[in-house]
């Protein structure tokens, strides 16, 4: 069995109604469109840089070695 159609057999079919050769154009441009999409590419890992906890930036308390932990938070 083959993807390709073969010249005797239609790709569509209209099983209702009687469409425009506009709206049957329309049609196929959709079905067109969606077929060569293909599969939605998987989103990426999240970093570092999006991770909003990280970007949140906390004061210091104050006291002893607050100054070196200004430079962590």
């Amino acid at each position: 069995m083959t993807d390709e159609p073969s010249p005797d057999r239609p790709v569509l079919r209209v099983v209702r109604g009687e469409p425009t050769p506009e709206e049957l154009a329309a049609v196929t441009v959709v079905l067109t469109a969606l077929a060569r999409r293909g599969p939605k590419p998987a989103a990426p890992p999240a970093g570092g840089w999006s991770d909003l906890s990280l970007r949140i930036r906390r004061i210091p308390a104050p006291g002893p070695g607050a100054w070196r932990n200004s430079a962590w938070s």
